[in-house]
């Protein structure tokens, strides 16, 4: 739940290749990962009405990009990047963007929603998790820079 003392926050979908170097500039400052221009357009492009973005005013404070496809026989959904300002953490601002992108991609029938995070990174672990996703496997230096992943999926069935 948004905290009330953010009271500008509004939620938006993603509009135009403007707003890139926004959302670039927010995930880099923020993940670990480093990504090139083609990996945020792979994603934006194909499903732009699964990135969300935070907006405090004119700040955008959160971003989420995720891509919904067949997998197999079921419909997998995918956050592939979500980042908060560290100056907006704490108030739900990326258990808001989770929420919003999981249920966007339920009315698009998926039948569950999976994603990595480091296992290091104690506040996205229990942000996934308060939100239902569970720790399914380690994946040995998974990460560029050599740390370990956990994957989480989130069953929506």
């Amino acid at each position: 739940m948004p905290d009330s003392t953010v009271p500008t926050l509004v939620y938006s979908p993603y509009e135009s290749e403007l707003q890139l170097p926004t959302i670039t500039s927010l995930i880099e400052n923020d993940l670990s990962e480093p990504y090139s221009i083609y990996t945020y357009r792979y994603f934006i492009h194909n499903w732009p009405h699964l990135c969300y973005l935070a907006w405090d005013g004119s700040e955008c404070v959160g971003v989420i990009v995720c891509k919904l496809d067949l997998h197999g026989t079921k419909m997998r959904g995918y956050i592939a990047m979500l980042a908060v300002a560290k100056t907006h953490r704490k108030k739900g601002i990326g258990s808001s963007l989770v929420r919003k992108a999981v249920g966007l991609m339920k009315e698009e029938d998926a039948d569950e929603v999976v994603l990595e995070t480091e296992h290091t990174n104690c506040g996205a672990l229990a942000l996934y998790e308060n939100l239902g996703f569970v720790r399914d496997k380690r994946l040995s230096r998974y990460y560029l820079n050599g740390v370990d992943a956990f994957r989480k999926p989130k069953i929506l069935i």
